[in-house]
């Protein structure tokens, strides 16, 4: 069973509002003023009554409704400033609690979100704490505290009232109001489970639906359409019935909420009535207390509704506050040790292990490495073998569990990870291209890259024909993910990118094995440029791609096993030999002479 958030939780996030507090306090007093002219109403209906209508007095009366106009006048503009102040505070909380988690989130290490994804979470997951939970946390601090407060001091005040105003009757009201309100309050927990209930069929809806559309290709190709169909039909059916259902709870709930609270009304009125004809109590009295009674049985019942927004809203908090409570594993040491200058790109690696966390296989075991400086090396073997898991560690987006890794002498745990990275350049299998220009793209490489640099850079990637000829050039939208472009456009973008960065160490994991042959030897040529006077490790499963690097090393289950060039290798390595006869058939010689055999 999920335990129920602990509502002491929102007191964390008062510290975001102490920038605010004098709005705050301007708030506070609009609330005050507000509920103390609702209050002062029921006096004015008094005077009205009695001194106007009753005593048939058309001065006094004109008094009476003068001094109700100054009151609800009062009342508009003070809840006209309350409404204002309070929204800007709940949404200018929302906005700073957004950003610093946010800001949090990126000083996190990509373990975090890969773990998060292993539980079912991940990136989306996060996301959506982001926006749905922090818009819940913005509900309660911008409208229902100020409510509750609001409901609080007109309880507290009808109540006041009221035992000034007939003390006995007083008690049947206070009696009253739990009984009049406890059922309503029952059936609208009912209603609200309903409501969860519905919201998730709703959901759901949007997410099969978003799957479906995704992935129409697959579906089309399948000839799946008459399942989806099928599929979607019966969860709209699903959605209706919970809806019809609530739509259902919520009529009697309403029905029956009328039903009480005109009943008790009707009981107030009768037994004032009685006192009224009786001359132990006026008309305008009888007019006041009913008034009072209403607010207070309507404040109960809102302070009740409140209170289901902030076990709500205290389970955001807690997601949200789980997130900034996270430590980030990998971080800057206290006095890091600055990188030379200029970086050599010396790479040693020294007994090195590394587990995954939740995993028992190594995925690398007792690996011992030396990269000179401006040696290519590429790394190869079969898949899982732990090639990628080296790039990572040299990224320090994880810390061995054993052994050291230095560059240019100096332990990675020793260097803050921002200026390690400065100094690598990454090209992935599957760049990651984001929502904006080409130029925007571009400059992740350099932010303040003049548009000389920009075209230099995409020349050099053999990316600048293609660019020049989108529709505005450099600046054109490339759409989420750069989908406008090719994979090999994406991928010469993102060699682009690397260039503008000049990195000392250049790592490419597989950056060419998803592309076509003219594409592929477009990027090859890039990537051949991008190299040049660079410590480069290569990751590739097409061997035909990394046979004149300067050395090959052959990993196999996260160890060393072989290291050498292309023909020192299909002597000595028997699982080198293995993956070459794979690819270049039975002579796999042939790949050093430029003419490798169809794979």
């Amino acid at each position: 069973m999920t335990p129920r958030p602990d509502p002491r939780i929102l007191l964390r996030l008062l510290g975001l509002l102490r920038p605010y507090r004098w709005r705050l306090v301007l708030a506070g007093v609009a609330l005050l003023l507000a509920a103390s002219s609702v209050l002062v109403l029921g006096q004015g209906l008094r005077l009205v009554i009695d001194q106007g209508f009753l005593a048939a007095d058309r001065a006094r009366l004109n008094q009476a409704l003068g001094m109700l106009l100054v009151v609800v006048s009062v009342l508009a503009m003070a809840s006209a400033l309350r409404y204002y102040l309070v929204t800007w505070i709940g949404e200018r909380l929302a906005g700073d609690l957004r950003r610093r988690v946010f800001d949090h989130l990126l000083d996190l290490e990509p373990g975090f979100f890969e773990a998060s994804d292993g539980e079912g979470g991940g990136a989306g997951e996060i996301t959506s704490r982001l926006t749905a939970d922090t818009s819940v946390l913005q509900t309660l601090f911008g409208s229902s505290l100020s409510l509750a407060v609001r409901n609080l001091l007109m309880l507290v005040g009808s109540v006041i009232l009221m035992l000034v105003t007939q003390p006995w009757l007083s008690a049947i009201v206070l009696l009253g109001i739990p009984a009049t309100v406890l059922p309503i309050l029952w059936y609208g927990r009912r209603v609200r489970r309903l409501s969860r209930f519905s919201q998730d069929r709703v959901a759901e809806l949007g997410r099969y639906a978003g799957e479906a559309l995704a992935g129409i290709r697959t579906v089309q190709a399948f000839h799946h359409e008459d399942i989806e169909r099928r599929d979607y039909g019966r969860r709209v059916e699903e959605a209706f019935t919970s809806a019809v259902e609530r739509t259902r709870q919520r009529a009697w709930l309403t029905g029956i909420a009328m039903l009480v609270v005109f009943a008790a009304v009707g009981v107030m009125l009768w037994q004032g009535g009685q006192a009224v004809l009786a001359g132990t109590m006026t008309g305008g009295e009888l007019s006041a207390f009913v008034f009072y009674a209403v607010l207070a049985a309507g404040a109960v019942a809102t302070l009740a509704e409140v209170a289901g927004d902030v076990q709500r809203a205290a389970g955001a908090a807690e997601r949200l506050l789980e997130l900034l409570d996270t430590r980030p594993a990998i971080q800057a040491p206290a006095a890091p040790v600055p990188l030379p200058e200029p970086v050599k790109g010396d790479i040693r690696l020294e007994g090195v292990d590394f587990t995954y966390p939740g995993r028992t296989q190594a995925a690398l075991a007792e690996l011992d490495l030396h990269v000179r400086p401006g040696e290519r090396v590429a790394l190869v073997g079969p898949s899982g073998a732990g090639k990628s898991t080296l790039l990572a560690l040299l990224l320090r987006f994880h810390d061995p569990d054993r052994g050291t890794l230095r560059l240019d002498g100096i332990d990675l745990r020793d260097l803050d990870p921002r200026e390690l990275r400065s100094a690598l350049g990454l090209v992935a299998q599957q760049p990651t291209l984001f929502t904006g220009s080409a130029a925007e793209n571009l400059r992740f490489g350099k932010p303040d890259a003049s548009l000389e640099e920009l075209r230099t850079a995409a020349r050099d990637a053999n990316a600048l024909d293609f660019l020049e000829a989108l529709p505005l050039g450099l600046d054109t939208p490339l759409g989420p993910g750069g989908v406008q472009l090719s994979g090999g456009q994406r991928q010469r973008l993102a060699i682009a990118r690397a260039l503008l960065k000049e990195p000392r160490v250049l790592l490419l994991d597989e950056a060419t094995s998803a592309l076509d042959a003219e594409s592929e030897q477009l990027v090859q040529q890039a990537l051949d440029r991008l190299m040049q006077g660079r410590t480069s490790l290569v990751i590739a499963h097409r061997l035909a791609t990394v046979v004149a690097a300067d050395r090959l090393l052959v990993l196999d289950q996260g160890r060393l096993v072989a290291s050498g060039r292309h023909d020192e290798l299909l002597e000595s390595s028997p699982l080198y030999r293995h993956l070459a006869e794979l690819q270049f058939g039975r002579h796999p010689g042939a790949a050093t002479r430029g003419t490798p055999a169809p794979p």
